[in-house]
């Protein structure tokens, strides 16, 4: 990974070219950031680099993640192997790096095919790492271990991975990597410099959809701004632009059936049979719906605020105004909204029966889209 490849990010991938240059590398360094937003790239291009300067024979070992110096720790599963660690899933591992060093903890256990399980790294790893650690450079002046998602350590890990990082050999590099920083324990994040790294601005996504994808500036705004500055979703939304219809028709069918429950007593059969054709779709569809759907919902409340130079979703094809629904969506019941669609998602993601969710989430929008405004 080259750092001029990491989406957004400028002041970071400065700051740790001139540190590289430097020559003072720190020891251990914390990258902390929601999904999506570079943190492992971040650390494929500050390995390339450090291992690596101009020297490509280097670069194309540390490219294809087969560098003898550069070692990954990162959550695994259980199963048949009683004590898994990082390096029996080394190949895979490689595999899922190649196809989208972007991609989430669930998109790993989804290419493990364990999309049930969460993923975990245990004292297993804390001993390969003692191991890493203890052998000399094969190769470069410094070896590098990445720890991807290192809040998903174990106590008796964490505190295995402390002794090490107290006192760390001068030629080992640690970059551990974290969305959040909340379960990892206090006293290993005080023996790290922290970066923290901010969400990717939607101009800056804006122009590399334009650079990389044959989009419409219209699609490529749409996908930017629903994509909350998230790369990993911005490649799931290109993946799915031309779903948009079907996503509509969806929307329409589930909005128009919900504003007539109270008066057609045949709303609730619709609601299930509805219910049931979203669920017959894959998980990863039903959860690119319901975020096709949260963005509607606020595009109509933008509507509703009078705020149209910020709209940008058309129903037209399907014959369907926006702004009737507009209305109906506002300052009383969008967090209602809002909050049933993620929880919907929460639980879609941890295989929940998708039955279910929808129909509950189908009778409460019922509710949220019949409450009046409050008025002031």
């Amino acid at each position: 990974m080259d750092f001029q490849k990491i989406i957004g990010q400028t002041f970071l991938k400065d700051y740790f070219q001139k540190v590289i240059a430097s020559e003072r590398v720190p020891n251990t360094q914390l990258f902390v950031g929601e999904e999506g937003v570079g943190t492992l790239p971040m650390a494929l291009a500050f390995a390339d680099k450090l291992l690596c300067g101009d020297n490509q024979n280097c670069q194309n070992k540390v490219r294809k993640f087969i560098h003898p110096d550069l070692h990954f720790i990162y959550p695994t599963v259980s199963g048949s192997i009683k004590k898994p660690d990082s390096d029996i899933f080394l190949p895979q591992w490689r595999e899922f790096l190649t196809r989208n060093p972007y991609a989430s903890l669930y998109d790993w256990m989804q290419f493990l095919n364990v999309p049930e399980k969460q993923g975990q790294i245990r004292v297993a790893d804390a001993e390969l790492i003692l191991k890493k650690a203890a052998v000399k450079p094969y190769e470069a002046g410094y070896k590098i271990i990445i720890i991807w998602m290192v809040e998903k350590m174990n106590e008796e890990t964490a505190n295995k991975l402390l002794k090490i990082l107290e006192e760390p050999p001068e030629d080992t590099k640690f970059i551990l990597i974290a969305e959040k920083t909340d379960n990892i324990i206090s006293t290993i994040i005080s023996r790290c410099q922290v970066h923290r790294f901010n969400l990717i601005p939607v101009e800056e996504i804006k122009q590399e959809l334009l650079k990389r994808f044959e989009l419409k500036p219209e699609q490529a705004v749409k996908i930017a701004v629903q994509s909350n500055g998230n790369w990993n979703k911005v490649l799931q939304f290109v993946e799915a632009h031309n779903t948009d219809d079907d996503f509509q028709k969806l929307f329409i069918a589930w909005v128009r059936t919900a504003f007539s429950a109270l008066k057609d007593k045949q709303a609730i059969r619709k609601l299930i049979s509805w219910s049931e054709q979203i669920a017959s779709k894959g998980r990863e569809t039903q959860k690119q719906f319901l975020q096709f759907a949260l963005e509607s919902f606020r595009q109509a409340m933008l509507i509703n605020y009078q705020a149209p130079s910020l709209v940008y979703f058309d129903f037209s094809a399907n014959q369907f105004d926006l702004k009737k629904l507009a209305p109906f969506v506002h300052s009383n019941n969008i967090q209602d909204i809002y909050n049933a669609i993620t929880e919907a998602i929460y639980h879609i993601e941890r295989n929940a029966s998708s039955k279910i969710i929808f129909l509950e989430l189908s009778v409460n929008l019922t509710k949220y889209i019949h409450k009046n405004e409050k008025t002031f």
